[in-house]
């Protein structure tokens, strides 16, 4: 194969991949609204928009298997192709996470509704993890190291929020239609610092793209500062 149809092929695999990022970042938009509004119809678009993220899924998939068949990358371009594989698992994985996260909206009673101050950590969780689905894409598209680092920074606000919405929840009063959305609530938060993980995640990904080396941003071995 030519070096110039070589690229083009890893060319449009990564334009893939891009367009993944960003319907990625439309279900967690759309979801976020559905559990502001408690708005069933959103929910229900996101679960059914992840058949989207799932079909780019396989095709990036395929795409890469014909050209290893085909080809023996080696260098830059054999870590290109490693880094895509994961990529691509880490975004599948993502619009897994809104799916859940709208699933268990539909499953959150009106009444009574989610406290105005879930709500708002929902938000600025959400908000954060949006922000970091694209950076995460910006910096791999433009082999930005520094970008990719800046996303365990990130990460923080995710966590640090999620640990202030766990203790708020435990301070729920003892009642069985507050727990249950507190549980519910919890799984939610979840979901949200999950996205988060695989942003970082991508952002490893890069790393090892610019750098050749793979290493973890965070080492699961020590305890996460809070």
């Amino acid at each position: 194969m030519p070096r110039q149809e070589f690229q083009h092929e890893l060319d449009e695999i990564e334009a893939l991949l891009q367009d993944s990022g960003r319907l990625c970042g439309r279900s967690l938009e759309i979801v976020l609204g559905a559990l502001e509004s408690a708005d069933a119809a959103r929910a229900q678009q996101v679960i059914a928009d992840d058949d989207e993220v799932d079909s780019i899924y396989l095709k990036v998939e395929a795409s890469i298997e014909s050209l290893l068949a085909r080809q023996a990358p080696v260098a830059v371009d054999l870590r290109l192709v490693l880094s895509m594989i994961h990529v691509n698992l880490h975004l599948e994985r993502i619009g897994d996470q809104c799916v859940n996260i709208a699933k268990l909206a539909l499953l959150i009673p009106p009444d009574p509704p989610l406290a105005p101050e879930l709500l708002a950590d929902f938000s600025t969780m959400g908000r954060q993890a949006h922000a970091m689905i694209a950076e995460a894409m910006r910096s791999f598209g433009a082999r930005d190291l520094a970008g990719a680092e800046s996303l365990l920074a990130m990460d923080q606000v995710i966590n640090q929020t999620n640990y202030g919405l766990s203790r708020r929840i435990l301070s729920l009063a003892d009642d069985a239609p507050s727990h249950e959305a507190g549980l519910r609530a919890i799984l939610i938060a979840r979901c949200l610092e999950r996205i988060g993980d695989n942003a970082v995640d991508i952002g490893e990904q890069t790393a090892y793209l610019v750098t050749a080396q793979f290493r973890e941003f965070t080492d699961a071995s020590r305890p996460a500062s809070v």
